[in-house]
Order: structure tokens, then C-alpha cells, then sequence
């Protein structure tokens, strides 16, 4: 019995002691809390104060704009109404006018329609100077003419004979011309303005020399009846390129096509 009471008096002392250093931890820990500051009263009225204005602030703004939108809406709902009287306005004037016209009983006047002639414009003649010989005129196709005919040969050859001819003319008076006024000049300048006259004549000559050889071919194709075709392709080269070019050997197609490659060549 003495043993139990010595051992329920240690569970006792033990409580206690535990007890006691709780105690003791609580007060420790309640010190080292930083203590929380007090707002004065004063403060907190103000604060209040200032959330009260806010929250009256932003009620009058909601207000303020609701009215201006209801009165936009009201300025533009009037200019509807004004568009739809002025709308209705203008169907009654056009009804009243439709309803006074007076109604046409007479029948309108008809032109009538202008006949067309049966002979058509005659063409602008072509001038005599248009090809190389100058006097001579252009010839005329008849209906159902074929292509170099007995007159077209005729023509051109007469053509040809004739441009020939000035040819033979100026190589014959140049040469005359050369003859009469070749002088030893004393000053050096006038013999060279001789002579470059000279030279410009003997090339202009050595060009128709080569065209009175072009020429003389062509009239042995107008013998052989080959004068007017396309060397190239065959084809007729065509009354009008003739008589602006007798010497023409190519059609318009294939001379553009020797030309662009006489470009290509450089």
C-alpha cells in the first residue's frame, strides 16, 4: 500500500512539472509575438469616409452616362421619322402628278428608217508620186482580176524600165559633173571640200549601181513569171509593197522575220 501511494505521488509531482513548463512556454512565446499596433479610431473614420465618396462618385457617373445615351437615342429616332414623312411626302407628290399628266391619244410620229445605198464609197485615189517613179499611177485591180495578170505586168514593168532609167540618169551626170568641176584648188580647204563631195556622189552612185542590178532581176522574173512571189515562202507578196518597192523579193511576214534576225546577228 506505501508503494502505491509513493507512486501516485510521483505521477502527481510529474503533472505538475509539466504543467508548469507549458505555462512557462506559453508566457515565452506570447513575449516574442511582435504586438499588433492599434488603429486609432480617428483613422479609420477617414478611411471610411474616403469609400463612402468613391462608391457615391462612381453612382453619378453610371447615371450621368445612362441620360446621355437615352438622349442620343432620342436626337437620332426623330431623324428616322423625318427621313420616312419626307419618303412619304415624295409618294404623294408623284402619285398627284401621275394622276394630272394627261393621257396621249395621238400616236407618236416614227421615223423611218433611211435606206442604205447599194453602191458603196468609192475609194480616195492614190497619188501618182506615192511610189518610186514619180508620174506614174498606181494601178487600179479590176473584179475578179487574178494576181499578176497581163496589166500588172505591164505596169510593173513599166515601173521598173522607168526607175531604171532616172538611174542611168544621175550615174551619167555625176560623171559629167565630175569631169567639168575636178580643178586643182591652191587652198587646202577647198580641196578637201572637193573631195568629200566627190566621195559622197561616188558612194550615193555605188548604191544605184546595186539597185540597178536588184532591178534588172526583177525584170527577168517578170520574163520567167516569177516576179511577185515570196522567195521565202511562196506566197504573194502583194500589189501595194510592190509598187513601194518594185525590187521586193520577200513578203511583209518574212522580211520582219530576216530583219529581227539580222538584229540577233548584230
Amino acid at each position: 500500500m506505501a508503494a502505491k501511494k509513493k507512486a501516485a505521488k510521483a505521477k502527481a509531482k510529474k503533472k505538475a512539472v509539466a504543467k508548469k513548463k507549458a505555462v512557462t512556454k506559453k508566457k515565452v512565446a506570447a513575449k516574442k509575438a511582435p504586438a499588433k499596433k492599434k488603429v486609432p479610431a480617428k483613422k479609420k473614420a477617414v478611411a471610411k469616409k474616403a469609400a463612402a465618396k468613391k462608391k457615391t462618385a462612381s453612382k453619378k457617373a453610371v447615371t450621368k452616362k445612362a441620360p446621355a445615351k437615352k438622349k442620343a437615342a432620342a436626337k437620332k429616332a426623330p431623324a428616322k421619322k423625318a427621313t420616312t414623312k419626307k419618303v412619304a411626302a415624295k409618294k404623294v407628290a408623284a402619285k398627284k402628278t401621275t394622276a394630272k399628266a394627261p393621257v396621249a391619244t395621238s400616236t407618236p410620229r416614227t421615223r423611218a428608217p433611211k435606206k442604205k445605198s447599194a453602191h458603196k464609197p468609192a475609194p480616195a485615189p492614190l497619188s501618182a508620186n506615192a511610189g518610186p517613179v514619180p508620174g506614174i499611177a498606181p494601178y487600179i485591180e479590176k473584179k475578179g482580176e487574178e494576181y499578176m495578170s497581163e496589166g500588172q505586168v505591164a505596169h510593173f514593168r513599166k515601173i521598173l524600165n522607168a526607175w531604171k532609167h532616172d538611174l542611168m540618169e544621175e550615174v551619167d551626170r555625176t560623171v559629167h559633173h565630175m569631169q567639168d568641176e575636178a580643178a586643182n584648188f591652191p587652198d587646202p580647204n577647198d580641196r578637201a571640200t572637193q573631195e568629200s563631195e566627190f566621195s559622197m556622189e561616188l558612194r550615193a552612185r555605188d548604191r544605184e549601181r546595186k539597185l540597178i542590178k536588184k532591178i534588172d532581176e526583177a525584170l527577168m522574173n517578170l520574163e520567167n513569171d516569177e516576179y511577185g512571189y515570196c522567195e521565202a515562202c511562196g506566197i504573194e507578196i502583194g500589189i501595194r509593197r510592190l509598187e513601194a518597192r518594185p525590187t521586193a523579193t520577200l513578203c511583209i511576214d518574212c522580211k520582219t522575220l530576216d530583219e529581227i534576225r539580222e538584229k540577233q546577228r548584230g
